[in-house]
């Protein structure tokens, strides 16, 4: 009998007219992401925090440059986990590998209160196992369906809007349980939803079928090393041969070259947000509300938080109806997991509209990128579906120019916060409005990159071109961290809003060079569109 979709006989039941086990991946992608950005929400927070407030009173500078080595160090070991998965474990199992990894991370991170080993053991653990984890997730879901066609992409972005999810629920829930009760308990709730994703995928992984499974004849680690690197140097070569005699593929090659050196400048300014952004957050921004801001406040984040809960909670229902009478215990875990995140909801809520002047956690902030993301991504997704559609470059350019103006936003509001001051309060409506015009940003700048990789790249050399699309983004991450660790010498000497202004006129003024270059980029690109 011929399926539809890749996978099983349960796969083909469908969910929002989706094959059942692009759900299964959702709800692990959503756990996975959950734990990361919850564990990341509270990492500087928690290593600048006082040691008498259960931190470690480090140096803004010192916290700052290891969450560089942290968010850069996990946009590395992909490349490497995707080699092995391809060579020896196949996709599935190194998903089960890295879940183990990041849920033993993020246990030994909650032990930190006993020993400085486990911290740091913890981390190490959370960037091997989100290698392993990553890239062989995303290749399960294009492999559920058998043409490329429009169903595929909008399985992927369902796909994405589970790591919005996972993200959005990550920070609201462990920022607020580590700022309000103790870090070690928000980094171990991060732990305890890795292992609900892990076991929820582990028992229902039959619904795949053959997908993800470990290929025929797997390889010794060492073997598939050394190969890979050989076939990386031959396929640079086959490459080079083409280019010379080609300028089609000389043309494209130095296209992606172009869009992964200007990505660099976008994801150095966006990643501020896990890091200066945060200590702007938790020491200069007036985050105490009152009166009606209070009760404001409370609405609107009942609303950000039950809303998104209610859908998801939902589709949960729909992957029950479809899968539970196979995939029983896998459900179960699935649905106590949800048990008790309303549990936890209800709790925070209980609590915030208990207090007469609720404190904003400096944590929070972040739950409005995803926020923003799912609000407007429906719309973006039609623009670039309409006569309006801009090219490549200028989505580019438009969203280096629209990061440059939530920094300029950010600027402006700090102009009143006086030299070498270590705290102040600003308006909260100058991070809000920073964060809507970075997800503007982003949302222009997303579609781009990978995309025109995937296009532009002789088909030898795409895997490769991934690589180097991933060794930009960790480039930029750690200079992000890096450049963040400046923020005292730079506010002492010039100001807060000085320091903002640089990540202001950066990425603007790669954005209109990217403007200027864009004709010439679409030239090169030789009728890709």
């Amino acid at each position: 009998m011929e399926y539809k979709f890749g996978g099983s006989e349960t796969n083909q039941k469908t969910v929002l007219g989706h094959p059942s086990g692009l759900f299964v991946l959702f709800f692990t992608e959503m756990w996975e992401r959950f734990s990361y950005y919850g564990m990341r929400a509270l990492l500087v927070l928690f290593l600048v925090s006082a040691i008498i407030d259960g931190g470690w009173g480090w140096e803004r500078a010192e916290a700052l440059q290891l969450y560089a080595f942290y968010t850069g160090l996990v946009y590395v070991t992909p490349i490497l986990g995707g080699l092995i998965a391809d060579k020896i474990t196949g996709y599935r199992k190194a998903v089960i590998i890295g879940a183990l990894l990041m849920t033993l991370g993020h246990a030994s991170m909650a032990f930190e209160i006993s020993s400085d080993i486990f911290f740091y053991a913890g981390l190490i653990l959370l960037i091997i196992g989100n290698g392993m984890f990553k890239p062989n997730i995303s290749s399960m879901v294009g492999q559920l369906y058998k043409d490329q066609g429009k169903e595929k992409d909008a399985g992927y972005t369902i796909f994405y809007m589970g790591i919005n999810s996972g993200a959005f629920l990550g920070i609201l829930l462990c920022g607020y349980i580590g700022e309000s009760v103790g870090w070690h308990y928000g980094f171990g709730l991060a732990g305890i939803f890795m292992l609900v994703g892990m076991l929820q995928f582990y028992f229902a992984q039959g619904i795949f079928g053959k997908i993800g499974s470990a290929p025929a004849k797997a390889g010794e680690l060492d073997d598939v090393l050394e190969d890979g690197v050989e076939n990386a140097a031959d396929s640079i070569e086959d490459v080079i041969d083409d280019a010379e005699k080609s300028k089609v593929t000389r043309d494209r090659l130095i296209v992606i070259s172009v869009l992964a050196f200007f990505t660099i400048f976008f994801w150095w300014a966006f990643e501020q947000a896990g890091g200066s952004m945060t200590i702007f957050a938790a020491d200069y921004t007036d985050r105490v509300l009152e009166g009606s801001s209070g009760m404001t406040f409370k609405i609107v984040n009942t609303i950000l938080t039950v809303v998104p809960m209610l859908i998801i909670t939902w589709v949960l229902a729909m992957l029950f109806k479809q899968t539970y009478g196979k995939y029983a215990l896998s459900n179960i875990i699935l649905g106590l997991g949800f048990v008790i995140i309303w549990g936890i909801v209800i709790w925070m809520l209980s609590r915030q509209f208990a207090d007469d002047a609720p404190e904003v956690p400096a944590s929070w902030f972040g739950i409005l990128n995803s926020f923003f993301i799912i609000a407007f991504a429906p719309l973006f997704s039609k623009i670039w579906k309409s006569k309006y559609n801009p090219s490549g470059p200028v989505k580019f350019a438009i969203g280096l120019i629209l990061l440059g103006l939530g920094f300029g936003i950010l600027s402006f509001g700090s102009m009143g916060i006086p030299l070498g001051a270590k705290t102040a309060s600003v308006s909260m409506v100058f991070l809000v409005l920073a964060y809507l015009f970075h997800t503007l940003g982003e949302l222009c700048v997303s579609p781009v990159g990978l995309s025109y990789v995937s296009k532009l790249a002789p088909a030898k050399l795409v895997g490769l071109m991934f690589g180097i699309w991933f060794v930009a983004n960790f480039i930029a991450n750690f200079a992000a961290g890096i450049t963040g660790s400046y923020i005292d010498p730079i506010v002492e000497e010039h100001g807060m809003a000085i320091f903002f202004l640089i990540f202001t006129v950066i990425p603007a003024a790669a954005g209109v060079v990217m403007l200027l270059l864009n004709k010439t980029l679409i030239r090169m690109m030789h009728g890709i569109r």
